[in-house]
């Protein structure tokens, strides 16, 4: 079920008032659950069953480690788990990709007729349930966390439905206490809570909302045609295209994720649910780090929770934490698709990290460093790291190698080819109007972290004139077709 859907708002606004007028605790939280999983059930049908067997497995597992007291067999269940969730996740994503590269590697060796494809259907949200679900059970296995008192709750962690699909990953220790926090007010002795819409939420809820939709229906969607046109053969194309097709990719896919998150944190919100930032103006980054803890926040951080630290951190040899940032950027590029160009992503991805760290390594002083604070510094900082990063969306967003490799040396090497610019521009008014709007509003919200707040916090009459307007330009730029989400096909 998408978000930009009118049978999004209907669901979500009976969801809403269900629990505004019945307000039993159990009853609320058996809703919310039938709810996730309708919601889920609408766009998979019957993979459904994926989701449900996850939750089953982590579950017990769980149990099973928090009850037993041998470390040997703590360490097996917790294998069991890891290895039916990567299984299950392996499987259905990267299936197909391994057969395919294995009939590649045949033919090079000339070997007889190929193995035939699967043609298996990715289920939707398995890259974000799965990664929700395993930090359950490493955190039980790690002594961090004390398991789920009941199935059901457990099932809403891993099946929320504002985030279940695309993010932000949740952690059971930060949701977990907000479903089993008590209510003074009501005396009662229940460790379950009673969800309440507070008309504070629900306000600061619709206008995280109502960004989101702005950046995924207004920006992302209507920026999406020029992007393809540029990318669906770039052959031929000049530098000049090239760039502008980047960044206008780069915007694209920022405003349809975080977008995205915006609408799954702000329902969650309304619901009385917080839900950790996913996004923190990444393209004001001045590192490639920076920009790792600004982007994908919670994937970045589940990478170095449950990934880059086990392996060893920064707290072995250089060259060692140079190799786990090398992998970790290997795996993350994979995690987001069966394909080359998702891990000539994360390969860039990693190098830039490793870059940066050797240099920080090498040159410790450079952190202190005047100019580097000061207001010229900050914004080369932020120029260069944007290049690169700009510069790795090419090769997430062009699948086909010589198409990718032809972007690439555009976008490096200026080719000065300046004729029909003009021409260029006045055909693609429209998308360049909304890149420049884009990088206006990107700005302004950055130089005001509070704007959202602002907002929110306004008379009723000026809150009620902004979101009607965000409606208006939403509505009179959709085309009547919901686009998918990015990250859907993660």
């Amino acid at each position: 079920m998408l978000f930009t859907t009118i049978e999004f708002l209907v669901f979500f606004v009976f969801v809403i008032s269900v629990i505004s007028t019945i307000r039993y605790r159990k009853f609320q939280h058996t809703l919310l659950l039938s709810a996730s999983y309708f919601f889920f059930f609408f766009s998979s049908n019957y993979l459904l069953a994926l989701l449900i067997f996850s939750t089953l497995l982590d579950f017990y597992a769980g149990r099973a480690i928090w009850n037993n007291k041998n470390i040997r067999t703590k360490k097996i269940i917790l294998a069991l788990s890891l290895v039916g969730n990567i299984g299950l996740l392996g499987f259905f994503k990267y299936a197909d990709f391994g057969i395919a590269q294995l009939n590649s590697f045949g033919n090079l060796l000339g070997f007889g007729p190929e193995i035939p494809l699967l043609n298996i259907v990715l289920p939707i949200g398995i890259s974000f349930y799965t990664f929700q679900s395993m930090s359950y059970t490493i955190d039980i296995y790690r002594g961090k966390l004390e398991p789920s008192k009941s199935l059901g709750e457990f099932a809403l962690f891993v099946a929320f439905f504002p985030q279940l699909v695309a993010g932000p990953i949740l952690r059971a220790k930060d949701f977990l206490p907000q479903l089993r926090e008590k209510i003074k007010n009501f005396g009662s002795e229940q460790n379950i809570r009673q969800i309440l819409i507070h008309d504070s939420n629900l306000k600061m809820g619709i206008t995280i909302m109502s960004f989101g939709f702005l950046k995924k229906m207004f920006f992302a969607d209507n920026i999406a045609p020029f992007v393809n046109e540029v990318f669906q053969n770039p052959i031929g194309l000049d530098s000049f295209a090239i760039f502008l097709g980047t960044i206008a990719f780069g915007i694209q896919i920022y405003c349809d994720f975080s977008g995205y998150s915006d609408i799954a944190i702000g329902a969650a919100l309304i619901l009385g649910f917080k839900i950790p930032k996913n996004f923190n103006k990444p393209y004001f980054a001045t590192s490639p780090s920076d920009f790792w803890g600004r982007w994908h926040i919670s994937l970045s951080t589940w990478l170095r929770d449950y990934l880059y630290i086990p392996l060893g951190g920064n707290r072995k040899s250089h060259n060692r934490t140079y190799v786990n940032l090398l992998t970790v950027m290997f795996l993350g590029g994979l995690w987001h698709g069966a394909s080359w160009n998702f891990v000539i992503w994360g390969m860039l991805h990693g190098t830039y990290l490793a870059i940066h760290k050797i240099l920080t390594n090498k040159f410790p002083n450079l952190r202190h460093n005047k100019f580097f604070k000061s207001k010229a510094g900050k914004i080369i900082s932020i120029v260069i790291t944007q290049y690169f990063i700009f510069l790795a969306w090419i090769p997430f967003r062009v699948h086909d190698f010589d198409q990718m490799m032809y972007s690439i040396e555009k976008f490096v090497i200026f080719d000065m080819q300046f004729i029909g610019i003009n021409e260029f521009l006045l055909e693609h008014k429209f998308p360049i109007f909304l890149m420049l709007a884009f990088i206006g509003l990107h700005y302004f919200s950055y130089k005001k972290p509070k704007l959202i707040e602002s907002i929110s916090n306004l008379n009723l009459k000026y809150w009620t004139v902004i979101i009607t307007l965000f409606l208006i330009l939403i509505v009179f730029f959709f085309n009547g077709n919901p686009i998918d989400f990015i990250y859907f096909k993660f």
